[in-house]
């Protein structure tokens, strides 16, 4: 269980989280666990999506915290540069490289990346073999974004298809972050 006060949003990339990720097992398994839904999930504009994550910031307070999967990763960054909000911390896992050679077209917005310091806490969560961003991305976000960064090794995109199921290593980060989860 979470501390009472405290709220994870969670924030997937394009096209959602599916059932067997590990942001909806988080999200079934806490009721403090809020998916912040965006209108469009497969052609996403990053404006869009910001206004959907400040509405969301506004309504948990400042003792949220954030937990971002890959296209989510690059929104805490956008919306931390343009907010007034604060929230608790982010657990930011995956992010990709807009100039990347399968980042979606479809992603509108989200480049140039902030590379900016982050206004809280964060950890950047990096696999060695994300096929889309190299880890030395993820150290270039982390480094400019105050992030303390965490290699996974060979765990893919750190999704569904790395097969972490509930991914237990990542609710020990976000217990790093002041959540208690069980």
């Amino acid at each position: 269980m979470t501390d009472m006060s405290t709220r994870v949003l969670l924030l997937p990339g394009i096209g959602d989280s599916g059932p067997a990720h590990w942001q909806s097992l988080w999200e079934a398994a806490q009721p403090d666990f809020v998916r912040v839904r965006q209108q469009d999930w497969e052609a996403p504009v990053c404006e869009a999506w910001c206004a959907n994550l400040e509405a969301a910031a506004t309504a948990a307070g400042e003792d949220a915290v954030l937990v971002a999967h890959s296209l989510g990763c690059l929104l805490v960054a956008h919306w931390a540069a343009v907010t007034a909000r604060r929230v608790k911390g982010a657990l930011i896992v995956a992010p990709p490289d807009p100039a990347g050679p399968i980042f979606p077209a479809a992603a509108v917005g989200f480049a140039p990346v902030p590379l900016r310091a982050l206004p809280f806490p964060s950890v950047v969560v990096a696999s060695t073999d994300d096929p889309y961003a190299s880890i030395a991305f993820a150290g270039d976000c982390a480094r400019a974004w105050g992030s303390r960064l965490v290699s996974v090794g060979d765990r893919g995109h750190i999704n569904t298809a790395s097969a972490l199921g509930a991914w237990p290593e990542g609710l020990a980060l976000l217990r790093e972050l002041g959540v208690e989860a069980v």
